[in-house]
């Protein structure tokens, strides 16, 4: 299958480069490229996963994106001053592209109720608060994604996506809400269910254990 032989060639090329590193001694204001980059991996790498399914894409897809973006980036000849900041604008720049592709979209479509990958350990409010997530307006579902588990303040949000940190603020407010509001509507077994799948939503932390 084309889509899994090319993600195969992005980790076969994510190891290759990394081996490579390890045996050079090329290294950017005294510390190696291969430190800071694989660093980023492996703090960022589940984060992104998650961003581009707030984008509209499968799973499959968002390790496609954030594979090449992570290529991208240790092609780069001096770390980014802010190198976080730099991965999730080059991610979603990819991302943005990716589902530009017409031929992509029937794919996109059935798994996009396939959000997040099932856990045994998941509770009643985090699926329910998860499964409200992936209902939202994209605007609003990014904004969120980006707040809560990538730790952006509503200012790096407005730059990233070209909007002021106001408007930023808003769809996360308005996101939020409607969450709540989704929740209130279902019928729940015990009392504080919604406040307790808000507050989970609310302080998520890193997915993935990154």
């Amino acid at each position: 299958m084309p889509h899994l032989a090319n993600r195969q060639n992005n980790c076969e090329k994510l190891i290759q480069i990394w081996r490579g590193w390890c045996l050079s001694d090329k290294s950017v204001n005294g510390e190696m490229e291969f430190h800071w980059c694989r660093r980023l991996y492996e703090t960022k790498a589940a984060e992104l996963i998650l961003y581009g399914r707030a984008l509209g894409l499968s799973h499959g897809e968002a390790e496609d994106v954030m594979q090449e973006t992570f290529l991208a980036l240790m092609q780069k000849p001096q770390v980014p001053l802010r190198p976080e900041h730099y991965c999730v604008r080059s991610f979603r720049n990819r991302a943005m592209n990716y589902r530009r592709s017409l031929w992509r979209r029937l794919t996109r479509e059935l798994e996009s109720r396939r959000w997040f990958e099932k856990s045994s350990s998941e509770t009643p409010a985090e699926r329910a608060a998860m499964r409200c997530l992936a209902e939202l307006p994209m605007e609003q579902r990014e904004v969120i994604v980006l707040k809560i588990w990538h730790r952006c303040t509503f200012e790096e949000i407005g730059g990233l996506l070209g909007v002021s940190p106001n408007t930023a603020a808003g769809r996360y407010r308005y996101g939020l809400q409607k969450i709540k509001l989704q929740l209130e509507e279902t019928v729940y077994e015990r009392d504080g269910f919604t406040g307790d799948a808000v507050a989970l939503l609310a302080a998520a932390p890193p997915v993935g254990g990154a």
